[in-house]
């Protein structure tokens, strides 16, 4: 069994900073890419950041610059340090990742999400 555990969300003021993390956990063989999602109230679920096994990193346009992805490959664990955020990066934030379990083939795994909500 495997899962993914989001953690680090909350209320933040506009122009503060927050620290996601999502750690994996259970039968691990490998982990692949590990992406961090989002999805606002009434809107599509959106790709936020992605960083690959050899910590190749890419952003939406929306968040380049003020937030950065990373991992740490012996805790099975990704991060997203958010800093200037702004009221519109209020959103329900998810993290996956291409993951293989021992045992089985790689497959995409999601956590259950965090609340990070920005507002005075």
């Amino acid at each position: 069994q495997v899962q993914l555990v989001e953690s680090g969300g909350g209320l933040v003021q506009p122009g503060g900073s927050l620290r996601l993390s999502c750690a994996a956990s259970g039968s691990i063989f490998s982990i692949n890419a590990m992406r961090w999602y989002r999805q606002a109230p009434g809107k599509e679920r959106e790709l936020v950041a992605l960083i690959t096994s050899g910590r190749n990193t890419n952003y939406a346009d929306s968040v380049k610059g003020r937030f950065t992805i990373s991992r740490d490959n012996a805790k099975n664990t990704v991060y997203l340090q958010m800093n200037s955020l702004k009221p519109e990066d209020t959103a329900v934030y998810y993290c996956n990742a291409d993951l293989t379990a021992w045992g089985t083939s790689q497959r995409l795994h999601w956590g259950q999400g965090t609340q990070v909500t920005v507002s005075s």
